[in-house]
């Protein structure tokens, strides 16, 4: 049974997602705190947990705040950033911060439990409804017909930004409704393409194109 550190200030909300964690007995929620300061103790005290989730607006520290102190830590499990808007900002900082994935409490159990094993088995996980937002208004601005004549179709550039975003190939075959075998074809053929070796490369294309930001 996989071990959670639960960070919330809200005491109603924190027993909701306590008892949604543990109702499908593969997580065990060992530790509650009410805001960043507390979560920080916890593990400086020594409280062993695989992973943290953590709502982003709380008093005194805030998700993203410790969410930054834990980096400074020697070892820390991952963090989930749980938050109750769909902001593009919350979402960048907890992205660029570090976090391990980022949830709007809107999200169902699903993905909810989706987010906690990817997390878990070491990869990242970001709301799929509010990434394909992201990626939607990014490419609604622009047009990438022609890049120093390569050409990207629409579907080429939303792989683009998922993979900028740390989606694995599977993760994206979910949030596109593709199969994976079709996702990696993109992938492939954009490295292609682009002329690049291999994903980060590609992605460093994107963002000197102007692509993805």
């Amino acid at each position: 049974m996989k071990k959670i550190i639960l960070v919330e200030d809200q005491k109603v909300i924190r027993k909701g997602i306590r008892l949604l964690i543990e109702s499908n007995g593969r997580f065990e929620v060992v530790a509650e705190a009410a805001n960043g300061e507390e979560g920080l103790s916890l593990l400086r005290s020594g409280v062993g947990a695989d992973l943290i989730v953590s709502d982003i607006g709380m008093p005194e520290m805030d998700g993203l705040e410790m969410l930054s102190e834990i980096s400074k830590l020697e070892t820390a499990p991952p963090v989930l950033i749980l938050s109750m808007s769909e902001t593009q900002d919350d979402f960048a900082q907890a992205l660029f911060g570090g976090a391990a994935g980022f949830l709007s409490k809107s999200v169902d159990t699903s993905e909810l439990f989706f987010a906690l094993e990817r997390i878990l088995e070491g990869e990242r996980y970001f709301c799929s409804g509010l990434s394909l937002k992201m990626l939607e208004k990014s490419l609604s601005k622009r047009k990438f017909s022609d890049l120093n004549g390569v050409e990207l179709t629409r579907r080429e550039i939303e792989i683009i930004g998922l993979l900028a975003q740390g989606q694995t190939t599977s993760e994206i075959a979910d949030m596109l409704f593709l199969s994976t075998r079709t996702v990696e074809g993109h992938r492939q053929n954009l490295i292609g393409k682009t002329g690049v070796k291999n994903t980060a490369s590609l992605i460093r294309f994107a963002c000197l194109k102007g692509i993805i930001n």
